[in-house]
This record gives structure tokens, C-alpha cells and sequence, in this order.
């Protein structure tokens, strides 16, 4: 598996194909078509369809870049591009892809720029419902993937425990270890 959903969103693990978007240097799983194949197969968004091409990554960068860009606005009182919101809208129009079922489960045949659709509904689903409300960002200095902070009292820290929470309690136990941090109470 070449890319990460620690979200169980679509469109928040989409935005995090970029990886420490706001750090010089930021990491782009994006790199190519295949790259976007890969991600919709992982997703598990789509199963089959024809390969991507560099229009549809490029299609596809934009559309993730307007999705976060609107999650911005929520997290971090950024101005609001209404260019971001029409791109979103259009990009949910198209039908999305064909879904069937199989002998062995379900199955979604569809063209990137259909799966780019199913990742725009997601979208605007997280951001005109009421789970918006609870959209978080990794607090590992690392990272700034965004998630859903389903906790109870609203205090998760991580976008996930088996990767950003293990590394950052991981850290500070070797600090402590090293009697460079005073114990938690």
C-alpha cells in the first residue's frame, strides 16, 4: 500500500496526499497517474476503470487543493474562495461510477475523473453536514493531516493512533527517559 487513510474519510484522506502540506518541502504521493489509480484503488473507491492520465492528475490536484482550502476556512478562519466552492460543485456533478454486486462483493468500475466526483460528494457531505464541527489537525509537528474527532469530549490529538500518536507518546517517553521533560501528572 503506497498511500495512508488514517481518516476513514475520502475526501480527508484525499487532502492528505500531500503530506506536510504547510512545512517547506512538502511530500506529494500524487506524483504521477498511476499514483491516482493506486489511490482510488486503495480508497477502495474504485475497483476497476481505465488508467488515469496526466489531465486527470492534474484535475485531481486542484480538486484536492480547493478541498482543503475549504476545510481551512473552517479550521483556521481562512477567507473563503467562492473559486473553491464552485470547483467543488463541479467536480461532484458527474455521475459517479458504476457500483455492482458480485459473487465476491461489491464492485465499482469508473473513470478517475468519476471517482473525482465520489471525492467531491464526500466533500461536500463532511462540509455541509454537521461533522464540520468537529474537523480536528494532527497536533504531531510533522503532520497536519486533517480528521474527524469523534472522541468522547473532543480531545483526540492525533489523525491517528497507530502512526502520528505512537510516534509523539514514543518521543516523549524517550525524552523522559532522558530527563529532558518533567513527568505528565
Amino acid at each position: 500500500m503506497v498511500h495512508r487513510f488514517p481518516c476513514d474519510h475520502p475526501a480527508l484522506d484525499f487532502v492528505g496526499t500531500l503530506r506536510g502540506r504547510r512545512f517547506e518541502g512538502p511530500l506529494e504521493m500524487l506524483d504521477g497517474p498511476a499514483a491516482l489509480d493506486a489511490w482510488f484503488r486503495e480508497s477502495k473507491l474504485i475497483d476497476a476503470g481505465p488508467p488515469a492520465s496526466v489531465p486527470d492528475l492534474t484535475s485531481a490536484i486542484a480538486l484536492r487543493e480547493s478541498i482543503y482550502a475549504l476545510v481551512a476556512v473552517r479550521l483556521f478562519g481562512d477567507v473563503r474562495n467562492d473559486t473553491d466552492v464552485a470547483m467543488l460543485n463541479e467536480y461532484a456533478r458527474p455521475v459517479p461510477g458504476v457500483v455492482e454486486l458480485t459473487p465476491a462483493g461489491r464492485r465499482v468500475e469508473a473513470t478517475a475523473r468519476q471517482g473525482l466526483s465520489m471525492v467531491a460528494r464526500a466533500a461536500i457531505e463532511l462540509l455541509g453536514g454537521p461533522d464540520v464541527e468537529l474537523l480536528k489537525e494532527c497536533q504531531r509537528p510533522e503532520c497536519n493531516q486533517v480528521f474527524i474527532d469523534r472522541s468522547r469530549g473532543f480531545r483526540r490529538e492525533w489523525c491517528s493512533m497507530t502512526t502520528c500518536g505512537n510516534k509523539v507518546k514514543g518521543a516523549t517517553y524517550r525524552a523522559r527517559q532522558r530527563g529532558n521533560l518533567a513527568p505528565a501528572n
